[in-house]
């Protein structure tokens, strides 16, 4: 398990799910065991009640063993990062060349350049560079959002360009400051130690101080 960092805001770490809300805003039916929360099937998908922008997400996921499924029966979730963005959650492991779909994919956009996926049953961490859609006064998107995502420790996506939310995003307000969510699909995937950390906007475009 990956400790958080200075400034991390913790969404999933401890014996309650009061970070999390249903989609209509009614308290989150997930199980949650010792830290660790579970899909329950037909409770719905979970949203933080914590917003952001540009940020590093970092969320632990863990696979059911189905070995009966197939495709998109096969263990399936998703994290919507600022509720607007999928990540897909899925048992591709030992696929040779993942697509849109699988495990990895922003969903129905751009596949995984490799598949870095784990068997079930083991934990697996996604690590995602958000930097959000920029808008100018009138909502008018100047670009669109970019990720970098890892998974397990490899590089799945780099710098890619968003082309707009996936399917069920909570929202169009790209410009806006969004949750993370966690995909109800049916499947009893698990999830632990999950947090984010906000990002500067930009940097500065003076020089440092001389310390001469």
């Amino acid at each position: 398990m990956v400790a958080r960092p200075a400034g991390a805001i913790a969404l999933l770490d401890g014996d309650d799910l009061s970070r999390w809300r249903r989609r209509d805003g009614q308290p989150a039916g997930w199980s949650l065991v010792d830290g660790v929360a579970t899909v329950v099937a037909r409770t719905g998908d979970i949203v933080s009640v914590d917003t952001f922008r540009d940020a590093l997400i970092h969320v632990e996921f863990c696979e059911p063993d189905m070995p009966e499924a197939t495709g998109q029966r096969k263990g399936n979730s998703g994290i919507f990062v600022q509720g607007r963005y999928e990540v897909q959650v899925l048992d591709s492991y030992g696929w040779k060349v993942p697509g849109k779909g699988d495990c990895g994919a922003i969903y129905n956009q751009h596949a995984p350049l490799v598949n870095a996926c784990l068997p079930p049953l083991q934990w697996q961490a996604y690590d995602i560079f958000l930097r959000a859609a920029r808008v100018d006064a009138e909502g008018k998107v100047l670009s669109n959002a970019r990720l970098t995502v890892l998974l397990n420790g490899q590089v799945i996506h780099n710098n890619v360009e968003v082309l707009g939310p996936t399917g069920a995003a909570v929202d169009q307000r790209v410009g806006e400051p969004g949750p993370l969510l966690l995909q109800d699909h049916g499947n009893p995937v698990r999830f632990r130690n999950v947090w984010f950390l906000p990002l500067p906007l930009e940097g500065s475009e003076a020089y440092a101080p001389s310390d001469g």
